[in-house]
């Protein structure tokens, strides 16, 4: 069956669905498989659910009792599909990857631009392989940007991601120590997070591109069709507040995120308001209004104690700026740090972990609390640490021994931690 015949009856569809559970009617169910599940044993409930077609690769599910479209792979079609789609449109597409920050770059970009053109983006954390498809597949004709961010843990899924999407625009917030045990080591980072540039520039389209960050200096080259920024694109203010103010062509920015690692995303966001001549005080009321949620650069008052909340992700890099931003304001002996795994960091992980713990104990924060199986590998001989090996375990440890009240607390730790349940009662 022919990408045309199945495009057309996506065009009378509400949608694609890859999961029955979240299926809305009118739908188009994609029955892809996986290491632990097979679509197709789905396509009964896809139909009771209402489904206006299916798309499968298995001849045994060949029916009369539904409309369906028989292909040699279900996922390279949803592939291929999102990409026609995106052609049809003809629409430009701004890409977002990065080992830190992509995510908040992309919805300060939403901010930064959603008050002048009609913006779709990616949605959660629908920015691999299958979310990328579904992100490009959920723009309309309405839709004159779209914000797609792309994310990676081995090299050549970026390769993959932009041959789907075709980004116009594209920026790599950064390259760090993130994802090292798929990729390969920090060469393989640079290589896999590269292969934007190496599609825009094969392309010659347009690179956001921090020039103070000496890696992606590098990787530019000559290419000439750049946009840079840098830290100096907003200053810090340098008032004593918890939530990071800014100075922007001699405006002030009040956001509502903590940290001045969050400087750089937000003058890249507003670079890239500027280069589609967004006004200024749209753009600044653009920053303004953005409320983080998602457990990224949070803060959250609970039971007269300050939690300062970053628990999407973790590496060393990340880790840092978070801690240094937090201990910069107040009292050290005021603060606590709830430190959770660093994952997917391969050989170096037993390294990393323990030059965390040696920094931050030379910090002397009131107490440090460490949680997971990686930090247990390494030297915990501090009487300022205390280690738990999950989540639940230290909120016991705080039912029994509760935070003093007026304590500022970071969490700060990988997704597979969960940090943040301990702010769930």
């Amino acid at each position: 069956m022919g990408i045309e015949a199945l495009y057309q009856t996506f065009l009378d569809s509400t949608g694609i669905s890859i999961d029955t559970r979240t299926i809305s009617d009118g739908n188009i169910f994609f029955a892809l498989k996986g290491p632990n599940f097979d679509g197709h044993q789905y396509i009964n409930n896809a139909i009771d659910s209402g489904a206006k077609a299916v798309v499968i690769d298995d001849k045994n599910y060949v029916s009369n009792a539904y409309n369906y479209f028989l292909v040699n792979n279900v996922e390279l079609t949803l592939q291929q599909l999102a990409t026609y789609h995106r052609q049809k449109l003809g629409l430009k597409i701004l890409a977002i990857t990065g080992s830190n920050g992509k995510t908040t770059t992309k919805e300060l970009c939403k901010s930064v631009l959603e008050s002048s053109f009609n913006i779709g983006y990616t949605k959660g954390n629908l920015n691999n392989h299958l979310g990328v498809p579904l992100t490009l597949l959920s723009f309309t004709e309405n839709t004159e940007i779209g914000i797609v961010e792309m994310g990676a843990n081995h090299q050549g899924e970026i390769k993959l991601l932009c041959e789907i999407a075709q980004p116009d625009f594209g920026i790599i917030t950064n390259i760090g120590s993130a994802h090292l045990e798929g990729f390969g080591g920090i060469e393989g980072v640079i290589k896999g997070k590269s292969e934007m540039y190496t599609f825009l520039k094969e392309n010659e389209k347009v690179i956001f591109y921090n020039k103070s960050d000496n890696t992606l200096i590098k990787l530019i080259a000559d290419y000439p069709n750049t946009i840079s920024y840098d830290q100096n694109t907003c200053s810090k203010n340098n008032v004593n507040t918890k939530y990071l103010s800014l100075n922007y062509k001699h405006i002030e920015i009040k956001t509502n995120m903590f940290g001045d690692f969050n400087r750089i995303n937000v003058a890249a966001a507003l670079t890239i308001g500027a280069f589609f001549d967004v006004d200024l005080t749209i753009m600044v009321n653009g920053i303004e209004g953005y409320i983080p949620t998602n457990h990224r650069s949070q803060i959250i008052e609970k039971d007269n104690i300050q939690y300062y909340l970053d628990a999407y992700n973790a590496n060393p890099s990340s880790m840092k700026a978070s801690i240094d931003a937090f201990m910069k304001k107040g009292r050290t002996e005021n603060k606590i740090l709830i430190l959770g795994d660093m994952l997917e960091l391969g050989e170096t992980s037993i390294e990393a972990h323990q030059n965390l713990i040696d920094q931050v104990v030379k910090l002397n924060p009131r107490k440090i609390y460490l949680v997971g199986k990686e930090f247990l590998k390494c030297n915990l001989n501090s009487t300022l640490i205390q280690h738990h090996p999950d989540v639940h375990a230290l909120k016991m440890q705080f039912l029994k021994y509760p935070i003093p009240e007026k304590t500022e607390v970071l969490i700060k730790g990988s997704r597979g931690v969960a940090l943040e349940k301990l702010l769930i009662d």
